[in-house]
């Protein structure tokens, strides 16, 4: 019987034209990380390899990437492996099920990416022929649901789903040694006959020492053993998380850095930059629903557009906290409900000039919405992208002047929970499109591009269509997951 192709959640493209090394679109599908060429599409590396893979998801993370002896960065799992007994070649598959966070350096030598299940963040470097080596992998206490770099590149800024946020180098200089924890005496009472008086309390006390041996001793909270700071927290789920600079009044003025957090509770957070995340300049408050999405246009750094779960997309003075502009998606849709999934700042070059966009997508919609920014630091809507699918996910393909869109090819369009009735023969992972300017106004259109034929005729890996419900029901959650968070109302 016909398989799906596990569809593309993340999509990066690397331009490394400056380092004269080719470009690299890096994607995640399932549980696999891809490398294709940009230019002709031809895939460069998958990781993890496909064998019936190691025993745990941390051999799997490092088979056929096991990092030199020598290197520095070795991490502790890897030392294991080397001391513990060759296992036999058929083993289990990795713990994950797929990759929803991804990010790539400044520098484009390496991507961090985020595997669901274990919530481990991975980095791997990215050699100049497109291969991924893995070099560390830090387990964080809850799942991360934000990732992020701070304008130097150095560092990650990784946000939760219990709200707090913390900082990790992007490069960490090995294991931090944690001091063993004392043994405990437990439930032994401290008290004394000479401290207790009472008769009833007498009692109590030889009651407590009779049963303190049969106690089971607490669970003692493991420690992260890797350099990390907890730089803010929030009192709900963290949603999105972005690192701004921006540059000062004057040119004496030095750049100011500065972190963006959004959560559950409809608030945005403006913090300063690390190390001094701990104060807060502004909050901007408009949004009556969670927010999703945040985007700061490298173009237009003193302008915030976001989005959620209220059907609106709010132009912010972020620094001002105050709000420039509110549209409303639900009447460019026409649709309830409505959910921003995703929003994106494009720079194309074109013959003209650069084309700079701003392109948003909402949840399991075929269409994708443009605007652009006018002088006044407003949006102003443009053409609509028309896919054959729901919008996953979208990059800038800037040496081509054009953008690559992931589209869901498993369920019909408009839907986030009805699958198609069989797969197709040729199945569509990514379309490319090419913009057309003249003086106001945008026009995209479908690109014919080599790049995207190959990666289509590629695939992926398989997805059975003959899952079960729950089967079906875990691989909607992996994809679609904001409808979720909208809180109840008190007559529901």
């Amino acid at each position: 019987m016909a398989s799906f192709q596990h569809p593309f959640q993340c999509l990066e493209y690397v331009n490394r034209q400056a380092n004269g090394q080719q470009d690299v679109l890096v994607a995640s599908a399932g549980r696999k990380l891809y490398t294709y060429s940009a230019a002709t599409g031809q895939r460069l590396d998958v990781w993890p390899q496909d064998v019936d893979s190691s025993e745990s998801a941390a051999t799997a993370s490092t088979e056929g990437q096991t990092i030199p002896e020598e290197s520095k960065n070795a991490t502790e799992e890897q030392s294991e492996q080397k001391k513990a007994p060759k296992k036999s070649a058929k083993t289990k598959a990795p713990v994950w099920t797929n990759i929803p966070l991804m990010v790539v350096s400044r520098d484009s030598k390496h991507v961090a990416v985020v595997t669901s299940e274990d919530k481990c963040i991975r980095v791997f470097s990215l050699s100049e022929e497109g291969k991924l080596q893995q070099l560390s992998s830090r387990t964080m206490p809850k799942r991360p649901s934000s990732l992020t770099l701070t304008p130097d590149g150095q560092t990650l800024l990784c946000g939760d789903k219990f709200g707090d946020a913390y900082s990790l180098p992007l490069i960490p200089e090995g294991y931090v040694k944690r001091a063993e924890p004392k043994p405990r005496n437990v439930g032994i009472p401290a008290a004394t006959p000479l401290t207790v008086h009472t008769k009833r309390n007498l009692e109590t006390l030889e009651q407590q020492k009779r049963t303190a041996p049969n106690k089971p001793a607490p669970e003692e909270k493991e420690a992260l053993n890797f350099e990390h700071q907890a730089i803010l927290g929030h009192v709900s789920v963290l949603l999105d998380l972005i690192s701004a600079s921006v540059p000062g009044d004057s040119p004496d003025s030095p750049t100011r850095n500065y972190v963006l957090t959004a959560d559950r509770d409809e608030h945005i957070r403006v913090s300063r930059g690390v190390p001094q995340v701990h104060v807060i300049e502004q909050y901007c408050l408009g949004h009556t629903s969670f927010v999703s999405k945040l985007c700061i246009p490298s173009w237009a750094p003193k302008v915030l557009v976001s989005g959620g779960g209220d059907g609106y997309l709010i132009v912010w003075n972020w620094r001002a906290g105050q709000i420039i502009q509110k549209i409303s998606l639900n009447k460019a849709v026409q649709a309830q409900d409505v959910i921003v999934r995703g929003i994106w700042e494009v720079s194309l070059q074109q013959t003209a000039g650069p084309v700079n966009a701003i392109l948003v997508a909402l949840e399991g919609c075929p269409e994708l919405l443009s605007f652009t920014i006018e002088g006044d630091n407003t949006l102003k809507p443009q053409g609509t992208i028309q896919l054959s699918g729901n919008v996953l996910d979208v990059t800038g393909i800037t040496s081509k002047g054009t953008i690559s869109v992931s589209v869901d090819t498993v369920r019909e369009a408009s839907s986030t929970e009805m699958w198609k009735s069989s797969p197709s023969a040729s199945q569509t992972l990514i379309e490319s499109f090419q913009v057309s300017s003249s003086p106001g106004t945008l026009t995209w259109s479908p690109a014919d591009d080599s790049m995207t034929t190959e990666i289509n005729a590629a695939g992926t890996t398989d997805l059975p269509a003959s899952l079960d419900g729950k089967d079906k029901k875990t691989f909607d959650d992996c994809l679609y997951t904001l409808g979720n968070l909208r809180k109840m109302k008190f007559d529901d």
